[in-house]
Order: C-alpha cells, then structure tokens, then sequence
C-alpha cells in the first residue's frame, strides 16, 4: 500500500476484535490468524525494557520520551477520563512493518449495502481482520467472486475487549503525541464500552472520544497555545475538510443508486462521478488542504467499500458530538453515562440518547 495513500486512511481506527473472536471460530482461519495474534503477544515484553541503553544515543532517548508519553497517557485515560486499561499498554511488541494488521471491508457495488462477518462474543462487524496479507488478499478474491467491492487496509491497533494485554508496537514509537493519545484512548474505550451486534456505533462512540480525549489530553500537558496543540488543529481541519468532501462525493453517488437507474447503468455512471470527485479534487487541493496529507486521494481506486468506511467511522451527521455539546457534560461524565449503557435493546444511537436522557 502506498505511503501517500495510507495518509487518506488513517482517519479510519479499527477496533480489531474479530481478531480475538477469531480464536473460537473453526477453520482455517482460527488457526492462521489465532497463530499469529498469539504469536505477537508471545513476543511482548515490559515497555520499560525499552528503556535499557543500546549504545544509541539518539535511538535511547527517542525510546525514553515513547515511554513517558505512553505512562502519562494512561494515567490521564484512566484517572482523569476513566476508561478501563487495565494492564493495556504496558507492554512492548517489535514488528517490522509499519501497520499491525491488514484489515478487509466490504460493499455491494451498486448500493451502501455494508457487507457484515458475524463472530461469536462481539456479534456483527463490517469488517475482518488479517494478520498476513496474503490472507487479506484471499478473501478479497473470495469476496470480489460473488461481485462485491472490496477494500483493504492497514490498522495500527485493537481491542481485546479486555481478554489480553493490549500490547504497542514499534511503529507507535513514531507516532505525534496527539495520534498515540488518539490511539490508546480510541481503543480504550472499546474495553470500556462495547455493544454487541452495534459495529457502527461502537466505532462512531470511540471515534469521538479518541479524538475528544486526544484535545484534553494535549491541553492539560502543553497548553492551548503550544505547537502541540496547534499543529492537533492544523491535523484536524484538514480531516474535516477530507471528510466534507468524501461526503458530498457519497451523496451524489447516493442519489444515482436511489434514481431507479438499470443497474449497468448504475455501475457506469458512478465510475464517472467518482472520477470527476478525484480530478476536482486535485484541482481544489490547495484551497482545502493546509498539508500534503491526503494528495494521494486522486490515484487511489476507490470504491463502495472505500467510502462505505466513511458511514462506519465518520458519520456525516455528527451525531455524538451533537448529543455530548447538548448533554452539557464533561467527557468523563460523559463516559460514564455511556457505559451504563444496557447491552440489549434498541441500536446503539437510541440507548445513548436513552441513559443522558434526550
């Protein structure tokens, strides 16, 4: 996957239980995937064993100030948000690819019709996970058969919902402070929080207080004013403004797949919507864009699967941030409401509604 094209991806976080799930299920798939997931556990050691000196000044002090953002992000998650973490983060995994995971999603082509694998203990997800490519690529093939779109990509994390230790990985060690806060906030509050059979809104609900929690976490430690927090903001309103413009993309395509069109016709026609999005795209990139984050757009191939992720992950309608600002809570107590939450009932949405009473 291409560097540039994994910049216009990675507004898409992934709690990859299935790879838990996976365990229990029979085939090939437990055996491949369960190896590998216990294989990366089998390999974790204390995260300060990265603290030992290797004879490389630089690499020694880049691995001391990792450890310190890490402790101190888990101590605000915990004592000042109230997330459960458990022992999550506290240990070290070295791996040599810059993603964890190859993750594959799925669509009717002619629809947003989500395609859904179903899982033991979680229920429903839009999605499943591999932890070699190749597995990956087989089931896109096996899914591109029966005439679906078909997308993958790279996560950087999961959720064990709490079963295991939730290990970081050496890729993170790059990672801006405000993306790692994102992160392990993000993935702790699905072992907070989890609904099963409600994908969507599970990912939608730890979307925001990621992101949420990532802004507090920055203001408390350096200050509205620091180039942490500003260059958070620059991030920011370059997602937002890529998201704008993959939902004005979707709603046209969503007017051709309503038209009563032939379904020829229907996969015809979007072919040039979308190809015309990517080529305003170009031309308009530098009036939207305060970065080159996301110029990879354009040669991408994007389809259904694709943009169905932005329903999953980046619902147009803002629907949490709108029933937070309106509860007039905190986020701490703002997940704490959530997590009262009942696991049965109407869908996820309507349950939050319910517990701030809205």
């Amino acid at each position: 996957m291409k560097k540039n094209s994994r910049s216009a991806l990675a507004i898409f976080p992934v709690c990859f239980a299935a790879a838990l799930a996976g365990l229990f299920l029979s085939g090939c798939y437990t055996v491949r995937q369960g190896t590998a997931f216990l294989g990366h556990l089998g390999r974790a050691r204390p995260l300060e064993s990265l603290l030992k000196p290797t004879g490389d000044a630089e690499q020694d002090e880049r691995n001391r100030i990792f450890v310190e953002k890490v402790h101190d992000i888990r101590a605000f998650a915990k004592d000042e948000l109230g997330l459960d973490l458990g022992r999550n983060y506290t240990r070290y995994v070295a791996i040599e690819q810059d993603f964890l995971a190859a993750v594959v999603s799925a669509s009717a082509p002619d629809s947003f019709d989500t395609h859904f694998w179903r899982y033991p203990v979680v229920g429903r997800l839009p999605y499943r996970g591999f932890f070699d490519i190749e597995g990956a690529r087989r089931e896109r093939g096996r899914l591109e058969a029966r005439g679906l779109d078909v997308w993958i990509r790279g996560v950087d994390a999961f959720s064990t919902l709490g079963w295991f230790r939730d290990p970081l990985f050496t890729f993170m060690r790059n990672y801006r402070v405000d993306r790692l806060a994102d992160l392990i906030i993000h993935e702790s509050l699905h072992a907070t929080v989890w609904l099963n059979g409600q994908g969507h809104f599970n990912e939608e609900l730890a979307e925001f207080v990621g992101r949420e929690g990532a802004r507090l976490f920055v203001i408390s430690r350096f200050g509205e004013d620091s180039p942490e927090y500003r260059a958070m903001g620059d991030s920011a309103a370059d997602t937002r403004a890529f998201r704008e413009f993959i939902w004005g993309l979707i709603a046209e395509l969503e007017a051709l797949y309503s038209s009563g069109k032939p379904r020829d016709v229907i996969l015809s026609e979007r072919q040039g919507i979308i190809a015309a999005a990517q080529a305003r795209f170009d031309e308009e990139y530098d009036e939207m864009f305060l970065s080159d984050n996301f110029r990879g757009f354009s040669q991408m191939p994007i389809n259904n699967a694709y943009l169905d992720l932005f329903r999953i992950y980046s619902p147009g309608d803002r629907f949490i941030d709108d029933i937070f600002e309106r509860s007039g809570l905190s986020l701490p107590e703002f997940i704490a409401v959530a997590r009262s939450m009942p696991n049965r009932g109407p869908a996820g949405r309507e349950r939050l509604a319910r517990a701030l009473g809205l």
